[in-house]
């Protein structure tokens, strides 16, 4: 069952019309965002840009078929920090 309840007849709802119990809150709400505000902030570092259009499609040339082997296969993964 989700956290909806359905009630029957009872001395508070003598006609056991169908009434919807909302389920409860796991946790303080004043607690929400505790652990965000407590992270310190840092600076993202300045990146070099990456190329585009036709160099980078040289570069993912280069990176699959030119450089770097592989044990068995004669290439190297693209996950490879060799």
């Amino acid at each position: 069952r989700g956290p909806y309840q359905i009630q029957a007849a009872s001395p508070h709802n003598p006609t056991g019309n169908r009434q919807l119990s909302m389920g409860k809150v796991h946790g303080s709400l004043a607690r929400a965002g505790k652990v965000k505000n407590q992270t310190p902030k840092v600076e993202q570092a300045a990146k070099k840009k990456k190329p585009r259009g036709r160099a980078q499609k040289r570069m993912l040339y280069n990176r699959r078929f030119s450089v770097g082997t592989h044990a068995h296969t004669g290439r190297k993964g693209p996950n490879s920090q060799a």
